[in-house]
C-alpha cells in the first residue's frame, strides 16, 4: 500500500494510490505560524516543568518511608516509569504531530469513544494539578509572609496569583518557554550550590535509613509522592502543533529533559539526607528550605523559598499551556465543538481554553492538598493504562506506518516495558481513599455523558463543529 503526505509551511497536499487503512482518519494540525514556534530549548524546560520544576515536593517521601527507600524510589521509578512514558510520547508524537495528543492516539486505537474519555481524563488531571500549584506557592511564600497562612489573605492571594498567571499565559506560547528557562535556571542555582556546600558535611551512612525506629511507613504517601514528581511527561504531546520541526525536536526534547528531572531530583535529595540529620516527621514540602539554612545560613534558605515560588509558576504555566492547548486540538479534531478553538488575535493563544482552564482549577483551590493530588493520580492512572493500551494497539494496527521516532523494541518486549508501569497503575489505584473513589468517578460518569452529549449536539446541528479531515499516512 502506498500512501503519501506532503507538508510545506503553508498548504499540505495528499496522493493515494489506494484507500485509506482506515475510514476515519484525524488531521495533522499544525496552525503556529513558523517564527512563532517552539524550538528546542524552550520546550526542554516547558516538558522539565510539566513533570517536576525542580526538587520541591519531594520531601514527604522521606518522611513516609525514611531515606533509603527515598533515594532508592527516585533512582529506580525513573527506569519504570518516566523513561517508558517519554519512549512511547516521543514515538506517538512524531507520529501523529497534532495538538490533539494523546486523544488522537486513543481515538486511532480504540475509536471516537474511547478519545474523548481519554480527554475527559487527562484535562481533568490537568485542571487539578493547575489548582495545586498556586497552593504550593502561597504555602512558600508563608513563611516570609505570615499573614498568608490562613483567612481571607490567603484566599485572595490563590486567586490573584492564579488570575495573573494565567495571563502571563495568554501572552503567548512562545513567551511561556522563554520564562520557563529562566525560572528553570533561578530555581534550580540554589540547590546547585547547597548540594556543592553540603560535600564536607555528608555522612553517607544516612543514605542507608530505613527510618526512624516507631515512625510508620506511610506507603501512600510515599509512592503517591514519587508518582506526581515524576509524571505528565506525555502531557506536552498536546503542543506538538506548537513545536519547530516536531519529528526531529520532541525526541531529543523529552530525553534531555529525563535526565535533567532526575539528576535534579537525586543530587540534592542525596545532599540533604546525606548532611543533615533531624527527626523523620520535619521531612514536609519545603523543609529543603529550612535544611539549606541548616546547611548554609539563612540566605540559602530564603533563595530556595523564591525559587519554590518560581518553580510553581513554571509549573502552572506549563501545566495551563498543555490543557489549553488540549481543548483548542479536540476542537480542530471535532470532539468539541469549534468554539473551544478560538485563538486570540493578538497573540494565537486559545483563549478559551485558558478561560476553562483557569475557571475550573480555581473552584479546585481551595480543596485539601492531598485529596487535590490524589485525585489527579487516579485520573491520571486511568488515562495512562488508556495510552499504554492504544501506543501497543497502534503498533499492531499500523505495523508499518511511517514512524519518525520508534522505540526500539518488537511488540512482545515493548508488551513487556508497558505492564511494568501498568501493575504500578493499578496499585496507585488500589490504595486511594473512598473519597478519591467517589470524585474519580463521578468525574468519569460525567465525562461519558459529555461523549454522548456532544454526539447529540452534532447530530442536532446545535453546535458548529470542524469537518474531520482523513491525515494519510505513508504505509
Amino acid at each position: 500500500m502506498t500512501q503519501k503526505i506532503e507538508s510545506h509551511p503553508s498548504t499540505i497536499t495528499t496522493a493515494t494510490t489506494e484507500p485509506p487503512q482506515t475510514t476515519q482518519d484525524l488531521p495533522i494540525t499544525t496552525t503556529t505560524t513558523k517564527n512563532h514556534k517552539l524550538t528546542l530549548i524552550p520546550l526542554i524546560f516547558l516538558i522539565y516543568f510539566e513533570v517536576a520544576g525542580g526538587p520541591y515536593g519531594e520531601e514527604p517521601a522521606v518522611k513516609a518511608a525514611g531515606p533509603l527507600l527515598a533515594i532508592l524510589g527516585f533512582l529506580i521509578f525513573p527506569f519504570i516509569w518516566s523513561v517508558p512514558e517519554a519512549l512511547i510520547t516521543a514515538e506517538l508524537s512524531t507520529t501523529f504531530p497534532g495538538n490533539g495528543g494523546f486523544v488522537i492516539w486513543a481515538d486511532k486505537a480504540f475509536g471516537p469513544f474511547w478519545g474523548s474519555l481519554m480527554g475527559t481524563w487527562k484535562f481533568l488531571t490537568g485542571v487539578i494539578n493547575i489548582a495545586s500549584f498556586p497552593v504550593l506557592c502561597i504555602s512558600y511564600l508563608e513563611n516570609i509572609f505570615p499573614v498568608l497562612s490562613s483567612g481571607v489573605s490567603r484566599k485572595l492571594a490563590i486567586l490573584g496569583s492564579t488570575l495573573f498567571l494565567s495571563f502571563v499565559n495568554y501572552t503567548g506560547l512562545t513567551i511561556v518557554g522563554y520564562v520557563a528557562v529562566v525560572l528553570g535556571v533561578i530555581s534550580l542555582a540554589p540547590f546547585i550550590i547547597m548540594s556543592l556546600i553540603a560535600i564536607p558535611k555528608i555522612h553517607p551512612h544516612r543514605w542507608i535509613s530505613l527510618g526512624q525506629k516507631g515512625v510508620k511507613k506511610d506507603w501512600n504517601l510515599f509512592f503517591n509522592t514519587l508518582f506526581w514528581n515524576l509524571n505528565f511527561w506525555d502531557n506536552v504531546s498536546t503542543m506538538a502543533g506548537e513545536v519547530e520541526n516536531p519529528k526531529k525536536t520532541f525526541p531529543v526534547a523529552l530525553f534531555s529533559s529525563v535526565i535533567f528531572t532526575c539528576l535534579g531530583y537525586i543530587i540534592p535529595l542525596l545532599a540533604v539526607t546525606g548532611a543533615v540529620s533531624v527527626d523523620q516527621n520535619d521531612w514536609d514540602t519545603g523543609f529543603m528550605a529550612n535544611a539549606a539554612e541548616i546547611i548554609s545560613g539563612k540566605w540559602l534558605k530564603f533563595w530556595i523559598e523564591i525559587g519554590a515560588v518560581l518553580s510553581t509558576i513554571g509549573l502552572f504555566e506549563a501545566q495551563l499551556s498543555s490543557s489549553a492547548f488540549q481543548l483548542l486540538g479536540m476542537a480542530e479534531i471535532a470532539f468539541l465543538p469549534k468554539f473551544f478553538g478560538l485563538r486570540s488575535k493578538w497573540f494565537n493563544t486559545p483563549w478559551v481554553g485558558i478561560i476553562l482552564s483557569t475557571s475550573i482549577s480555581l473552584g479546585m483551590s481551595y480543596m485539601d492538598f492531598q485529596d487535590i493530588i490524589s485525585s489527579a493520580n487516579f485520573l491520571y492512572s486511568l488515562g495512562m493504562l488508556l495510552e499504554f493500551a492504544s501506543f501497543i494497539w497502534l503498533r499492531r494496527k499500523y505495523p508499518l506506518i511511517k514512524r519518525p521516532y520508534r522505540v526500539p523494541m518488537k511488540l512482545p518486549l515493548l508488551v513487556i516495558m508497558c505492564l511494568i508501569p501498568c501493575g504500578f497503575l493499578v496499585f496507585i489505584m488500589a490504595i486511594a481513599t473512598k473519597l478519591v473513589y467517589l470524585i474519580s468517578g463521578l468525574m468519569t460518569v460525567g465525562g461519558i455523558g459529555w461523549y454522548f452529549l456532544m454526539n447529540f449536539c452534532k447530530s442536532k446541528k446545535l453546535l458548529k463543529f470542524n469537518n474531520k479531515v482523513d491525515d494519510i499516512y505513508e504505509e
